[in-house]
């Protein structure tokens, strides 16, 4: 019976290297116990035990290296993923996805990785304890990478046909992790955590749990994006998720969430209606030391800003939880919680339309219906 060993990391005395014995072949690795030289015993050993312990063909063309690809991606990605003048967040998720195709391929041809080398990679997040998900959207990402290759002529066409033919990791038929799902957030866990909110922060969840807005919506909206022509307001963002793909947000606001918010319209009107620097204000003026003490707004440095972040509204709302001592929860489990009462009592097409969920084939007869039908839902339940 074959051993299941792992080949070893061994030192070669004469030369001072590290190498590896693959299927009777010495592998030079570079300096012993180097970082790079690690990293190579790791790519070699991946692919080979990826490949059935076998040496996957050698390839023997040479042609641009990973190195010069992700570096010309790189400078693509920095100036094409901005919004308004700054990085998105998919900036952040395209760096990892090239610092783990680097490590263990930059010095190698983009010819010489192949539908091996991703699966190789996809154990090794398998091994890290990484969510499912996460692992198919770092996959997706580095395909995209040689697709983009291949239009720039870095990357011979049938590279990234290749490497396509690697399918993502299915739910059950893998070792990966699966992310817990997001719950709506209970009733008696979000009044329970009102009162440890600042006034701010109160009116901020309450307007969202109410219209089940993103949290970047709720953070940016300033009066000028709403159109109170109507009974039901309209907020249109400025910025929205998928804005990009051509499509229009329509936030309905119905007399509940129009009572939350009329004492923050009071500014102007391209300011932004919740501001941490109020949030920080209310801290200090009119509430008992108890008051202080327990009431969450936000940290001295962020009071800065204009608008919260993604992180600090999730912070604020995490210190909040502690405080009123009930299972911490997320913005977005606001939002959840939005459209499963309104599914419930309007159907899923309703909830789908009032939360901005659109297909590509969606035509503008449809849509229009839609914004009808949401405006109507808005008006008894926001």
């Amino acid at each position: 019976m074959p051993s299941r060993r792992v080949p070893a990391y061994r030192r070669h005395k004469p030369s001072g290297q590290a190498v590896v014995t693959l299927d009777d072949h010495d592998f030079y690795l570079g300096k012993w116990n180097s970082a790079a030289s690690r990293h190579e015993y790791d790519r070699l050993t991946g692919e080979w035990l990826a490949n059935g312990r076998r040496l996957p063909a050698t390839l023997d063309e040479r042609t641009t290296s990973i190195a010069v690809l992700l570096a010309a991606y790189w400078k693509h990605a920095r100036s094409y993923y901005v919004k308004n003048g700054k990085p998105t967040d998919h900036q952040h998720a395209i760096r990892a996805a090239l610092r783990r195709l680097r490590l263990r391929y930059a010095r190698k041809a983009v010819t010489e990785v192949g539908p091996l080398a991703l699966k190789a990679l996809q154990e090794q997040m398998i091994e890290e304890g990484r969510a499912r998900k996460y692992i198919n959207d770092q996959m997706a990402c580095i395909k995209r990478v040689f697709k983009w290759g291949v239009a720039q002529e870095l990357v011979p066409p049938e590279v990234f046909h290749a490497l396509a033919a690697v399918p993502g990791l299915a739910k059950g038929r893998s070792q990966a992790k699966e992310m817990d799902p997001i719950r709506p957030v209970s009733e008696i866990d979000f009044e329970a955590t009102i009162p440890f909110l600042s006034p701010v922060l109160q009116a901020m969840v309450q307007f969202q749990r109410l219209t089940g807005c993103r949290p970047m919506e709720v953070r940016l909206i300033r009066p000028c994006d709403i159109d109170r022509s109507k009974d039901v307001w309209c907020y249109r963002p400025e910025e929205h998720k998928t804005e990009h793909h051509g499509h229009e947000r329509h936030i309905f606001i119905g007399p509940k969430a129009q009572t939350i918010i009329k004492p923050w319209l009071l500014r102007p009107h391209d300011s932004f209606c919740f501001s941490p620097r109020e949030s920080v204000k209310d801290e200090g003026t009119g509430l008992t030391a108890a008051d202080q003490q327990g009431r969450v707004g936000q940290s001295r440095p962020n009071a800065r800003k204009q608008f919260y972040t993604k992180d600090s509204y999730c912070r604020a709302i995490t210190r909040a939880c502690k405080r009123a001592d009930v299972p911490q929860w997320s913005p977005n489990q606001l939002r959840h919680a939005a459209a499963t009462e309104i599914r419930s009592r309007f159907g899923l097409e309703a909830a789908q339309t009032v939360l901005g969920h659109r297909n590509a084939d969606v035509t503008q007869v449809y849509a229009e219906r839609d914004l009808a039908t949401a405006a109507r839902v808005m008006g008894e339940v926001g």
